[in-house]
C-alpha cells in the first residue's frame, strides 16, 4: 500500500514539476487517486498559477474542493473534475471570471450546484450522471453566455423538461423518458 502511495505522491509531483518547468498552461491530476487537492502543490506552483487554464483532476476521490484552490487558480478556463465524489462547490467559485467550461460528470451532486449559476463566462456545465432533481430554472435563465448543460443520467423534475428555447438559450441535455409502465 505504501508503495503504491509513494508511486501516486510521485506521479502528482511529477505532473506538477513539468508544469512548473515547461509553463504549460494545463495541469492534469486526472486519475491519481487524490482524495484531496495535495496543498504541497500551491507551493510548488506559485511562480506559475496565473498562467494556469486548464486543470483536471478527473477520475480521482476528491469529496471537496476549497476555496482556496480556487482562489489560487483564478485565471482558470476549463476545470474537469468528472468521476469524484463532489457534492458541493464553494461559493468562491463566482470569482473564476474566466471559467468557460465545467465538467462535473459522475459526482454526488443531488443539486445543480448554485454557485456555478454566477460565473460570469461559464458557456459548458456537464452534470451528466449524478443524483439531480431540482434545476433553478430562473437562475439558468439570466446565465447570459451558457451554451451547453448537460443533465442525461439524472432523475430531474419533469418542470426542467418543460425548458425549451426560446425560454433557454442554450442547448439542455436530458436522458429520453422513461415510459411509464402499464399496469
Amino acid at each position: 500500500l505504501h508503495k503504491r502511495m509513494g508511486e501516486a505522491v510521485a506521479r502528482v509531483a511529477r505532473k506538477v514539476n513539468e508544469t512548473v518547468e515547461n509553463k504549460t498552461d494545463s495541469l492534469d491530476l486526472a486519475n491519481c487517486k487524490l482524495m484531496a487537492f495535495p496543498v504541497g502543490i500551491y507551493k510548488a506552483m506559485r511562480s506559475v498559477t496565473e498562467g494556469i487554464h486548464r486543470i483536471s483532476l478527473a477520475n480521482n476521490e476528491l469529496k471537496t474542493i476549497t476555496s482556496r484552490f480556487v482562489t489560487t487558480f483564478s485565471q482558470l478556463r476549463e476545470l474537469n473534475l468528472a468521476g469524484n465524489y463532489l457534492h458541493r462547490l464553494p461559493e468562491e467559485l463566482t470569482s473564476l471570471r474566466h471559467l468557460r467550461a465545467i465538467d462535473l460528470s459522475r459526482n454526488r451532486f443531488r443539486r445543480f450546484p448554485e454557485p456555478l449559476a454566477t460565473v460570469p463566462a461559464l458557456e459548458t456545465i456537464d452534470l451528466e450522471e449524478n443524483e439531480i432533481a431540482e434545476v433553478p430554472t430562473d437562475k439558468l435563465a439570466s446565465m447570459a453566455l451558457l451554451r451547453s448543460l448537460n443533465l442525461r443520467a439524472n432523475p430531474v423534475g419533469p418542470e426542467v423538461r418543460l425548458l425549451v428555447r426560446p425560454l433557454v438559450p442554450f442547448e439542455l441535455l436530458l436522458s429520453p423518458e422513461e415510459p411509464t409502465p402499464k399496469a
